[in-house]
């Protein structure tokens, strides 16, 4: 399973690069970066040498750009008929699923990577806690394998790549907000405590704020695995399914 697992990895990492999509979409996440932090975030007239303003643009930035890497991941491979040739491989399916979300992965983390200029320039302004800021890139990490998990399912469901867009973007939207104070504020009303800390904890905003925080939590390491873990294993029931109909 490991080689075919990097086969499949290896071959979709290449493709990424094999053509201008890459480029595009690492300028238009720096760009937008960028101009979230400075502009939008007001980062120099907040006076602080730190990255919290920076990170806290992650979940809205991810919540359309990484459904635009995920919405090709399955749905391009079945319009373009592909999809039969990869899985008559002698690989595991199991292989083949998360060889290509290992690839995007890698992918939105190289991106990720590449935002380093902005830790230099804290560096360079004051003595911000890096250990804060190692922290928060790991979150944010572990959060976009999140979204590129479910957009997985969404893709392998369905070969148009613009419904795999919208659809991923609605169920991550939901994911983002669950615990966010207006929706438990509206929620208050009509569901016990219970309910509303079970709704809260499904939130990737609850889990990510937390590392940010710093705090290396164990619950939202098991969140953010078992959420990725769950998806893909909903991505390889669809595969298996349309591919017996």
């Amino acid at each position: 399973m490991f080689k075919g697992t990097l086969a499949v990895f290896r071959r979709e990492l290449a493709a990424y690069f094999a053509t201008p999509l890459a480029t595009v979409f690492i300028v238009i996440f720096l760009f937008a970066m960028g101009a979230f932090t400075f502009y939008l975030g007001g980062f120099y007239d907040s006076g602080q040498a730190n990255l919290g303003i920076f990170f806290s643009f992650h979940p809205w930035l991810y919540l359309f750009l990484i459904p635009a890497i995920a919405m090709r991941l399955w749905a391009e491979e079945r319009k373009s008929g592909t999809i039969e040739l990869l899985l008559t491989l002698p690989i595991p399916l199991s292989a083949a699923v998360i060889g290509k979300f290992l690839a995007a992965w890698v992918f939105a983390g190289i991106a990720l990577t590449l935002t380093f200029p902005m830790w230099m320039t804290v560096n360079f302004l004051g003595n911000p806690d890096n250990g804060v800021i190692l922290a928060s890139y790991l979150g944010s990490w572990l959060m976009a394998g999140g979204y590129l998990a479910i957009g997985s399912a969404v893709s392998a469901g369905t070969s148009n790549q613009v419904i795999a867009f919208v659809v991923s973007v609605v169920i991550s939207f939901l994911f983002t907000i669950a615990g966010a104070p207006l929706v438990i504020d509206a929620l208050s009303s009509i569901l016990p405590l219970e309910l509303l800390n079970t709704v809260s904890s499904f939130s990737f905003l609850t889990h990510f704020n937390a590392i940010m925080a710093g705090v290396i939590d164990l619950r939202d390491l098991v969140f953010f695995g078992t959420l990725t873990i769950f998806f893909l294993y909903v991505t390889a029931v669809l595969v298996d399914l349309r591919k017996a109909g």
